[in-house]
C-alpha cells in the first residue's frame, strides 16, 4: 500500500508541475510588452485631453461668470445712480425756468423757496435727512464747531448757529454740520 502511495503523489505532483508549466506563460516576447505600452500611452494621452479639454472648459466659464458679474455689478451702480438722480432733474428743470424768468425779486425768491422744497423732498425720498443742529446740544460725532459765541443766555455747548447744513443717510453721517456753538462762562466755572 505504501507502494501505491508514492506512485500517486509522484504522479500528482508531476501533474500539478505539467499544469504550472501550462499555466505559466510563456517568456515575453519584447515586441507585445511594447504594444501594451503604446496602448497605455495612448490611454494616458487621451485622459491627458480630456482633462485639458475640462480645464479650458471650466476656465472658460469661470472668464464667462466674472463677465457677468461685473456686467451685473455695473448694471445695479447704473440704476442706483439713475434712482438718485432722477429726482434731481426736475429740480435742475426748476432751476433753469428760474434763471430764464423775468419776474420780480420778490417772485424769483418765491420761486428759489419751491425749489428748495422740492430738492428736499427729493432728498427725503431717498431716506437723507437733515442733522439737527440749531437748538440741539453740541454732538462732536454730528456737529463740527467752526467758533464759539459767548453767552449767558443759553446753556454752555449748545448749537447757536448753523453755518452749513449736514446730512445723514439713515444713521450714517454723510456729512457734519458746521456749527457756532455756546460758551457759557458761569456754567464752565462750575
Amino acid at each position: 500500500m505504501r507502494r501505491h502511495e508514492k506512485m500517486q503523489d509522484e504522479t500528482i505532483v508531476q501533474t500539478v508541475q505539467e499544469g504550472d508549466a501550462v499555466s505559466t506563460p510563456p517568456a515575453a516576447e519584447p515586441a507585445s510588452e511594447t504594444s501594451v505600452l503604446q496602448a497605455e500611452v495612448e490611454l494616458l494621452k487621451g485622459e491627458r485631453d480630456q482633462l485639458l479639454d475640462r480645464l479650458a472648459r471650466l476656465q472658460a466659464e469661470f472668464d464667462n461668470a466674472r463677465k457677468r458679474e461685473a456686467k451685473e455689478r455695473n448694471d445695479a451702480l447704473d440704476r442706483g445712480v439713475t434712482r438718485a438722480v432722477e429726482p434731481f432733474l426736475g429740480v435742475m428743470d426748476n432751476f433753469h425756468l428760474a434763471l430764464k424768468s423775468d419776474g420780480t425779486v420778490e417772485q424769483l425768491r418765491t420761486g428759489v423757496e419751491l425749489i428748495l422744497k422740492q430738492m428736499e423732498d427729493a432728498l427725503k425720498g431717498l431716506n437723507v435727512q437733515a442733522v439737527e443742529a440749531v437748538g440741539a446740544q453740541f454732538d462732536p460725532r454730528i456737529h463740527e464747531a467752526l467758533g464759539s459765541i459767548e453767552t449767558k443766555e443759553f446753556p454752555d455747548h449748545q448749537v447757536l448757529e448753523e453755518i452749513r447744513r449736514g446730512y445723514r443717510i439713515r444713521e450714517k453721517l454723510l456729512r457734519p454740520a458746521f456749527v457756532r456753538i455756546a460758551v457759557n462762562p458761569g456754567q464752565v466755572a462750575e
